[in-house]
């Protein structure tokens, strides 16, 4: 999801009072010295108003927890506004933000919002029902192709035409964004969801190579899972056969998420935002 969007859930839900630490203090970004891949800032001491830092409006949000993709899943299921952050697509107990029952969490029947599981993420990113004479198979990279996305150069919004590009770390010829092998804490290296029109699935997915790793359901232990690659690894971390996870309890600069939708009988609008994702699913296109 953007800064855009998770900026608009943070109003909402985080005004009078944050108690589920919804925002964390390194999305001010530079605005504090901070990490420059944090777009959103605070102002107030509560009642608190959100705003999106210049410039980040459609870059992913990142610094959230996993905990923090399933209560803006639920906020969507419940019709945002002032709806539950705490109940719909799934449950979470005990109103802190790690829930009590922190462990056990999984998806609800019938939500119709909410993180995917990781085969739906892979499969939106990697399958291609054409191939092997369309029976359908699995490319090695989200980006129709076998062979590792091209390091380019980039602007943080694009567009970058190359139909097999992404944002990641070249050790030799540095990030996407600056050129450099040199790290600056408070440089942006984010790029705009939707940068590299032409890198897309086989469903037309965009944006599940690079620019931040994204949460998935997948319970890895007390981890969850991670997918994805991003500006911080090298194209390898992009390959299908590359999974990672994490406590769900992190905030990073290198991690985001998208929500996904099963829409409504009959419906077969894509929504605006992130992409597709697999035979049955809707995508917001992020992210």
């Amino acid at each position: 999801m953007t800064n855009a969007q998770y900026c608009a859930f943070l109003n909402a839900k985080a005004s009078a009072s944050d108690p589920l630490a919804l925002w964390n203090s390194n999305m001010s970004g530079t605005t504090s010295g901070g990490y420059g891949e944090g777009g959103i800032s605070r102002s107030g001491s509560g009642p608190y108003t959100y705003t999106v830092n210049a410039g980040m409006a459609n870059q992913p949000v990142v610094f959230v927890t996993w905990y923090d993709t399933l209560r803006f899943a639920n906020w969507l299921d419940n019709g945002q506004g002032n709806g539950s952050t705490e109940s719909g697509s799934y449950t979470l107990l005990g109103g802190t933000p790690t829930p009590s029952n922190y462990s056990t969490i999984s998806r609800n029947p019938g939500a119709q919002w909410f993180l995917p599981n990781e085969n739906e993420w892979y499969k939106a990113a990697y399958y291609d029902p054409t191939l092997n004479s369309g029976s359908g198979g699995y490319w090695g990279y989200p980006t129709w192709s076998n062979t590792a996305p091209i390091w380019e150069l980039s602007t943080s919004t694009g567009p970058n035409p190359g139909s097999n590009s992404a944002n990641f770390y070249d050790p030799a010829l540095g990030f996407s964004v600056t050129g450099s092998t040199n790290v600056t804490q408070s440089q942006d290296y984010l790029t705009d969801v939707g940068a590299y029109p032409n890198a897309v699935s086989a469903y037309g997915t965009l944006d599940q190579g690079g620019d931040v790793f994204q949460w998935n359901e997948a319970l890895i232990g007390s981890y969850r899972g991670l997918r994805g690659g991003n500006w911080d690894g090298d194209s390898y971390d992009l390959a299908s056969s590359f999974r990672d996870d994490d406590a769900p309890t992190i905030e990073d600069a290198s991690i985001g998420f998208r929500v996904a939708e099963i829409p409504e009988p009959g419906s077969l609008v894509m929504l605006l935002g992130f992409a597709v994702a697999a035979l049955l699913y809707y995508w917001r296109k992020h992210v």
